[in-house]
């Protein structure tokens, strides 16, 4: 088996498994008649007073990215679970290992850079200039993502898939997710159960979420200034 068939066939069983997981978590979703934040909701029911209950969050956040369990609302669950203090570090540790596990995924599915379809000779399509943006700005680019929400996974997979460095990719999504997690576990903290929308959350959590918000807007705007004058 040559070189090229390996790597359909890595591919191949890759994307089975990842297909697999995600199926059975959406027929355990419609089968219990569960919405995402009903789903939720049971895990903070089952591991609040648990001993075990920040390894059991994390272990769910390190499955998340496979079956695409929203970012977003995992992120709330940190804040209920454990408050804005542990809550932030707790979620920081998790997404951003959860982030590599997807980014992972990624390079095993994705091409190396310069194949054919890839950015190679002669391509000069939007896609392959992004890419190439991407892989020669690394940092910057995802640092920018982070900061104006864009997909949380979508980026994971599509930096993985571009073969773009680890280190920096780890280091932007490290740094540039900081804003949203705090903004996200601040609502959390202030909520009882997730199920319910904003029924009884603090006014006071969703000032500090939105200025938080703009604030990594603006962080955005000025780093995008800065790539464009370089």
């Amino acid at each position: 088996m040559n070189t090229s068939t390996r790597r359909w066939v890595q591919r191949g069983v890759v994307a089975a498994i990842w297909l697999t997981a995600l199926l059975l978590w959406r027929r355990y979703q419609t089968s219990n008649d569960l919405s995402t934040t009903e789903a939720g909701q049971r895990f903070v029911d089952a591991v609040e007073q648990a001993w075990w209950g920040i390894l059991a969050y994390i272990g769910v956040y390190l499955i998340r990215p496979v079956v695409l369990f929203p970012a977003s609302i995992l992120t709330i669950m940190g804040g209920v679970l454990f408050g804005p203090l542990v809550g932030v570090v707790v979620v920081i540790v998790a997404s951003n290992t959860s982030a590599m596990i997807a980014f992972g995924i990624g390079g095993l599915l994705g091409r190396a850079p310069g194949t054919p379809g890839e950015g190679g000779a002669g391509d000069e399509s939007f896609v392959s200039r992004w890419s190439a943006r991407l892989r020669e700005n690394s940092f910057d680019t995802v640092f920018v993502m982070r900061l104006i929400f864009l997909p949380y996974d979508l980026v994971n997979y599509v930096c993985g898939a571009l073969r773009i460095r680890w280190s920096s990719f780890l280091l932007a999504t490290a740094l540039g997710s900081i804003p949203g997690t705090i903004s996200f576990v601040l609502l959390g903290a202030s909520l009882e159960r997730i199920d319910r929308g904003l029924d009884g959350i603090d006014p006071l959590a969703i000032v500090a979420s939105v200025v938080i918000f703009v604030v990594s807007i603006v962080i955005s705007r000025i780093v995008r200034k800065r790539q464009a004058v370089t």
